[in-house]
């Protein structure tokens, strides 16, 4: 059974700091590209940042320069550090993992909220 455990939202003031954490279990975690989105009330989940198990990144223009996501494989985690955080952070972030291999699939974690106060 696949589990995507997410630690580390709260609240914050801006400017401030947090990092979030995602413990993956029932999965081959090394072989997986992973992900942070976030969807605000009223919006679209959007990406975030994006790793691929070749270390390689992305992120959204809104998080450049501030947000950076890192793997651990071997304790099987995703982070996801932010700083400068703004009030526009606000949402509920959720952890994305998409398999490799013959029959790829999809998880998501369940999500944690990011409240950041002006």
């Amino acid at each position: 059974q696949v589990q995507l455990v997410e630690s580390g939202g709260g609240l914050v003031q801006a400017g401030g700091s947090l990092r979030l954490s995602c413990a993956a279990s029932g999965i081959i975690f090394s072989t997986a590209s992973m992900g942070w989105y976030r969807q605000a009330p009223g919006k679209q989940r959007e990406l975030v940042a994006a790793i691929t198990s070749g270390g390689s990144t992305n992120y959204a223009d809104s998080v450049k320069g501030r947000f950076t996501i890192s793997r651990d494989n071997a304790k099987n985690t995703l982070y996801l550090q932010m700083n400068s955080l703004k009030p526009e952070d606000t949402a509920i972030y959720y952890c994305n993992v998409r398999t490799s291999g013959p029959s790829p699939r999809e998880y998501w974690g369940q999500g944690t909220q990011v409240t950041v106060s002006s």
